[in-house]
């Protein structure tokens, strides 16, 4: 099973863990990127973040988002795939990205989870601004 969504509320790891539910997997791995409140520039200078801002080409994240999932399945042997990435605001604290897999075995799952994660930075349009304390911004994309 796949589940992909782009959402505009907060993600909360409870809302989709029943998802990679199977009774033939024995590992389910998650990952969370949670906005955070300092980030050190290239050139190693100390920024205070107040907020991110996630926006999308919608159908092409979707639709890149799922195959990417699908290559994860195959890659990986995974049972399920669950990848969520929220839009607009997402305060310090909030997650703006949920990835989880489960699979028959450990190292499947574990291993699956970095390489989705660097693939979905990588490819897939979704770009954010960052606006720091100062209310100075920034817009990020691999």
């Amino acid at each position: 099973m796949i589940f992909i969504r782009l959402v505009q509320t907060p993600i909360e790891l409870a809302d989709w863990s029943s998802k990679i539910d199977d009774p033939d997997t024995g590992a389910h791995a998650w990952f969370a990127g949670v906005t955070r409140r300092k980030t050190t520039t290239a050139a190693g200078a100390v920024r205070i973040t107040k907020t991110l801002h996630y926006q999308a080409h919608e159908s092409m994240a979707e639709a890149q988002l799922f195959q990417l999932a699908e290559e994860a399945k195959q890659r990986y042997s995974l049972a399920a795939v669950v990848i969520v990435h929220r839009l607009g605001e997402v305060p310090i604290g909030q997650a703006s990205v949920l990835v989880g897999c489960s699979s028959a075995h450990r190292r499947d799952a574990f291993a699956a989870l970095p390489w989705m994660m660097d693939r979905l930075k990588a490819d897939v349009p979704i770009w954010k601004r960052e606006t720091y304390l100062d209310e100075s911004t920034e817009w990020i994309h691999p």
